[in-house]
């Protein structure tokens, strides 16, 4: 069953009208299929009508929304041949940062994505998609390893932020991170970056220094949480709401911003409710943006990007 969000409760209860009028459907006595019908329109046009207008915090459940897909359900549906690659060669292999080597309709590629797991167990293997250190200096081995090889470059960002434990600060979160960022932008061969779900401060912008940026229609891609920034400007994380807006960390806003190129349609409701479909939509929308860029030379792809993020903020 779906997970119903608070903004969603008229919704719920109709489709538990409904469950409750199927079950009553099984007597044959009964005649009630023109009322299911009625019901279904009504909470199928409730919902796009509350989807059509939700603000920046409503947007920001909906991104975190547990049921949302996550990087194994992509793997796993838009890839072909996929063969992961652990380890930094340094530490060990951090499991919130996923990635490996893939075939992606055709084209060889490398895919490289944060992980949030889907259950208690593993959300604790994957950290809750909140990598240390190894997890971005195993992104950048595997960069590196693609740009070696003439491979195209696709990220899936999904994360709160990188794990801000005092074991990664220890081992150099802040310098794993700026060379995360420095490898994308360094990258000769095309790089597509696609925020799915949460892109959270330098945690996101690590795998998202990208030639495209493109990002779901209700994700959301901020250098803080509102609820961070709502406890640092006015000591209370009950203003999350008004920080949520006032950072303009919706799609719409982003690319109005010039700060991500595409916005990525979800199907009505969420991702959440029809996986597969935003799967094949992300798929299609990542497929046109190689097509664009294939071809070109390296110095090409090198100039392009770093325009495109000198840019940002001129005006």
């Amino acid at each position: 069953m779906t997970a119903f969000l608070d903004f969603e409760k008229q919704v719920a209860a109709l489709d538990r009208q409904i469950a409750e009028l199927r079950e009553m459907g099984d007597d044959p006595s009964l005649n009630i299929d023109g009322d299911i019908a009625r019901l279904e329109d009504k909470s199928s046009k409730l919902l796009r009508d509350i989807y059509s207008k939700l603000t920046p915090w409503q947007k920001t459940q909906v991104a975190r929304h547990p049921d949302r897909p996550h990087f194994k359900h992509y793997v796993a549906d838009m890839f072909d041949d996929w063969m992961p690659l652990a380890g930094d060669r340094n530490f060990g292999d951090d499991q919130a940062i996923l990635g490996g080597l893939a075939r992606f309709r055709g084209r060889r590629v490398m895919v490289i994505g944060h992980e949030k797991g889907d259950d208690i167990p593993s959300r604790m293997k994957h950290n809750f998609g909140m990598a240390k250190p190894e997890g971005y200096r195993k992104a950048i081995r595997l960069m590196q390893l693609a740009d070696r090889f003439g491979l195209p470059v696709v990220t899936l960002v999904d994360t709160s932020g990188a794990f801000p434990g005092i074991q990664a600060e220890e081992r150099g979160q802040a310098e794993a991170i700026a060379r995360s960022t420095e490898q994308c932008l360094a990258l000769g061969v095309p790089m597509i970056a696609a925020i799915v779900g949460e892109g959270g401060s330098g945690g996101a912008i690590a795998l998202a220094a990208a030639n495209r940026v493109l990002m779901f229609e209700h994700a959301v891609y901020s250098v803080i949480s509102p609820e961070g920034c709502a406890s640092i400007l006015w000591r209370t994380s009950d203003k999350a709401a008004d920080a949520a807006t006032a950072m303009k960390m919706s799609a719409q806003d982003l690319l109005g911003l010039k700060i991500i190129d595409r916005i990525v349609p979800e199907p009505v409701g969420g991702a959440h409710r029809a996986p597969e479909a935003a799967i094949q939509s992300l798929g299609d929308a990542i497929a046109q943006e190689l097509d664009s860029l294939a071809g070109l030379p390296r110095e090409t792809i090198l100039s392009a990007r770093e325009e495109k993020f000198l840019a940002m903020g001129r005006g």
